[in-house]
């Protein structure tokens, strides 16, 4: 009887083969997208360190001919702009609603996901449908409220609303706590610790990738926030770097191209330093958000 004997490849490795090829793709379009959404940066970033008939050349090039570091200090510190006022401004504001936004949101969210009660669920899904409420909904009957408090012209309309939580951080919180194990509660009620013990010494350590990615998150969103600094903030003294670029534009203080977009790096550039230093726990975090349904 003759035996028949195969030379082609086995199906396992025209599968491995196969993946090869969708990861070699995969990795050509992830990095064909992260050139397109990083070309507006690179631009503005050789914009900033132009002189100025090197931006008027047609056609424009990427690569300065002169290098211009000029161009910071002249948009930063001349005496009529302000900036590191601004700039001071904003880390005040951020540094007040991130506070305030992860100590709000963990207190929540721990309530949600340790914490049993009747109605607990369906006090989880009205929090959650918050989300569904764009905030320009909020906006007409907030301004009144304000300014019948007389909190107008101030950063507390800005502030004191992230004390009271926010929807997907306690979304995203509540799903984290619900993947630590219910055993260490459990013993630390039986070592005498309260809730709130068990809350500051043994969940809040163990959720530092969570707490870093709500972080990172609530850090970018309020320092290029426009809108709310816009609306609530009216003195000059008193704007954030998001409302200042704008002013930068006007008559009053108006920048030559190459200052604005080196005043525009700059405010960048602490948004950068904070992602690329959250980078791991964020991806971890967001992870371990997915594990536990409930």
């Amino acid at each position: 009887m003759a035996t028949r004997t195969t030379t082609g490849p086995s199906f396992w490795q025209r599968r491995g083969n196969a993946r090869r090829v969708e990861r070699a793709i995969a990795y050509l379009l992830v990095t064909l997208l992260a050139i397109l959404y990083a070309i507006p940066f690179f631009w503005m970033l050789s914009t900033s360190l132009k002189a100025p008939w090197d931006i008027e050349q047609i056609p424009p090039t990427l690569i300065p001919t002169v290098f211009a570091w000029e161009n910071y200090p002249n948009a930063l510190f001349k005496e009529t702009r302000y900036f590191p006022l601004f700039f001071r401004n904003t880390l005040v504001y951020v540094g007040l609603t991130v506070f305030g936004q992860i100590l709000s949101c963990t207190l929540v969210a721990y309530g949600f996901a340790r914490i049993p009660f009747k109605g607990n669920k369906f006090l989880f899904t009205l929090v959650l449908s918050t989300m569904m409420l764009p905030a320009q909904v909020l906006l007409i009957p907030q301004y009144l409220l304000f300014k019948e408090l007389g909190w107008l012209d101030s950063l507390l309309p800005l502030v004191v609303p992230q004390y009271f939580g926010t929807a997907f951080y306690i979304f995203l919180l509540r799903q984290f706590f619900m993947t630590i194990p219910r055993e260490l509660d459990e013993a630390a009620l039986v070592d005498g610790a309260n809730h709130f013990d068990i809350y500051w010494r043994i969940l809040l350590p163990l959720c530092r990738p969570i707490l870093i990615t709500v972080f990172a998150l609530s850090f970018v969103a309020h320092w290029n926030d426009f809108f709310g600094p816009l609306i609530y903030l009216n003195s000059q003294s008193k704007m954030v770097v998001a409302t200042a670029l704008r002013l930068f534009v006007v008559a009053a203080l108006q920048l030559p191209i190459h200052e604005l977009m080196a005043a525009s790096v700059t405010t960048l550039l602490p948004v950068i330093a904070v992602f690329f230093a959250c980078q791991r726990a964020f991806v971890r975090g967001i992870t371990m958000t997915g594990l536990r349904e409930g």
